[in-house]
């Protein structure tokens, strides 16, 4: 989803064909920001990565563009350096933004929402899954994603000091992210 704010106005949605979110200030940079998603997702996916969101924020250091990247794999300082690599010179040669802006690069984080049509590729990860059928009166479960299939996931959790395998329908999750395991 694209969402564009205006100053003293309710969000827009601007979805378009990118995939990311877009968050910026002021609707006249739209264009802008357009152009950015325009540059940027080609490179960014054939480097193995995706646009996930794009920030435009102004404080009173000025304006900071805000460029967030996932992937299924973890994403390293290393890779943060890659994609700085790759889209600035992209960046200088579309020139999008008038002002001088400062360009951060980052990743959605170790504890990074997935996608729910794509926890097959998050298997043997720590994960905290969010139900709308609670288990066993728990709507949150939280632990390694040991089998996924179009109908069910196998979760292997902690019960006081021993590892359990519990099963649910995968219809029944409707938030995932990734955990971090103590």
């Amino acid at each position: 989803m694209i969402l564009v704010e205006a100053p003293h106005r309710s969000w827009k949605d601007l979805s378009g064909a990118f995939g990311a979110t877009l968050s910026i200030i002021g609707g006249h940079l739209v264009d802008a920001i357009s152009q950015v998603l325009e540059a940027l997702t080609p490179p960014l996916k054939k480097a193995g990565y995706e646009l996930a969101e794009v920030k435009l924020t102004r404080d009173k250091e000025g304006l900071t563009l805000h460029i967030y990247v996932d992937r299924d794999a973890p994403i390293s300082l290393d890779d943060i350096v890659k994609v700085s690599d790759l889209i600035n010179p992209l960046l200088d040669q579309t020139d999008p933004i008038a002002e001088p802006y400062t360009l951060d690069v980052s990743s959605l984080g170790s504890e990074k929402p997935i996608k729910l049509d794509r926890l097959e590729h998050y298997l043997h990860y720590h994960v905290n899954l969010h139900l709308s059928k609670p288990y066993k009166g728990q709507n949150i479960l939280e632990g390694d994603l040991e089998d996924v299939t179009p109908s069910e996931i196998k979760l292997l959790v902690a019960e006081k000091t021993r590892k359990k395998e519990i099963s649910f329908p995968r219809g029944d999750v409707d938030k995932a992210r990734l955990a971090i395991k103590f």
